[in-house]
């Protein structure tokens, strides 16, 4: 029994050791499918933390932790401040972990963004967009920072909000790029539908710029005496609104354009899934107005946004093609990369 018992801890040592090695080998030597793996944890882990983010200010656990970088002044974990319920601190201390946990996501994505050599050659085009997921996490760590010690200021907490989507566009550009070539791009279909693409896509960052300025107007910035943007409530719900028909409305233009001409599936599914998302987010957001604003739906829309976002960025991408992704090496590498730039 005793050399049964070793021999089995022997075999689980040595598979341990061969997962090990190999996770090593996905982030030094990634293949192409790899840095895909890579690119999409990327964009799950921000898309995570802009949801523990408004899970954060819509439980109006915002100042649970009232300093920073520590929790409270005398002590660096979740520990009682005077004012503030237990249950806030451990929210608000739960984002920031999560926060170290994506941040070493970002740092392996950098680094095997940095390792991926396609062709023989490194890719400084993916290189810069993963440098954009550890930049933009510290950036977010520091005006995360002026956020708490400004006491939740709502110009401050917009700007927290929109940089997570500036990284998150960041996210989806590499996972869509991590798999393309270099060369010129190429449209895929009529140019009045890839300029109403790119409207779509304007119209939607301007329904989250308009949507952080709704929340910061009314009862969910936080505690009551959390400052406020001091703008009429109804007003700014109403703008809110009125970009969302707008962006319904250049959507289904978008979608049937696509349909009639018919453009590449990938796209043309992207466009109804576009479509019935921001359906679905608007039956949301009149049901939460007309409720009175509950804290858990005003999260599931924060979400839905989030997703429409991902789901337009990956549209305009998918309009246009810039040939296949180069993985020879050697005297065939050229020859490969010029057919693609020729498609």
């Amino acid at each position: 029994m005793p050399a049964e018992e070793t021999e089995r801890h022997q075999g689980r040592d040595r598979g341990a050791r061969a997962l090990a090695g190999r996770a090593v080998a996905a982030v030094l030597a990634p293949s192409p499918a790899d840095m895909r793996r890579f690119a999409l944890a990327g964009v799950i882990s921000t898309a995570a933390i802009i949801a523990t983010g408004a899970a954060v200010r819509l439980s109006e656990s915002g100042l649970g932790c009232p300093d920073w970088p520590q929790c409270t002044r005398g002590s660096l974990v979740a520990a009682h401040s005077a004012g503030d319920p237990m249950f806030h601190t451990w929210i608000e201390f739960g984002n920031r972990l999560v926060t170290v946990a994506i941040t070493l996501i970002a740092v392996l994505v950098f680094v095997a963004a940095w390792q991926f050599r396609p062709g023989g050659h490194r890719r400084r085009d993916l290189v810069w967009l993963a440098a954009a997921q550890p930049a933009g996490i510290l950036a977010q760590a520091l005006l995360g920072g002026i956020v708490v010690l400004t006491k939740l200021n709502p110009a401050m907490v917009a700007l927290h909000f929109l940089a997570s989507i500036a990284v998150l566009a960041a996210a989806v550009a590499l996972y869509v790029r991590c798999t393309e070539g270099q060369a010129p791009a190429r449209s895929l279909v009529r140019a009045d539908l890839r300029l109403l693409a790119y409207a779509v896509l304007a119209s939607v960052a301007l329904m989250l710029a308009a949507g952080s300025v709704v929340t910061g107007t009314g009862p969910l910035a936080g505690a009551g005496a959390v400052p406020r943007f001091h703008l009429p409530l109804v007003g700014a719900t109403q703008f809110h609104a009125d970009i969302g028909w707008l962006l319904g409305g250049l959507t289904v233009a978008l979608a049937v354009g696509l349909q009639l001409t018919r453009a590449p599936a990938p796209a043309v599914r992207l466009g109804w899934a576009l479509l019935a998302m921001i359906g679905l987010q608007g039956v949301i957001g009149y049901t939460q107005y007309f409720t009175g604003l509950p804290a858990g739906l005003v999260w599931v829309h924060v979400c839905g946004s989030t997703l429409i976002w991902i789901l337009a960025l990956r549209l305009v991408f998918a309009l246009r093609d810039r040939g296949g992704l180069t993985t020879q090496t050697g005297p065939e590498a050229p020859a490969a990369a010029e057919a693609a730039a020729a498609r």
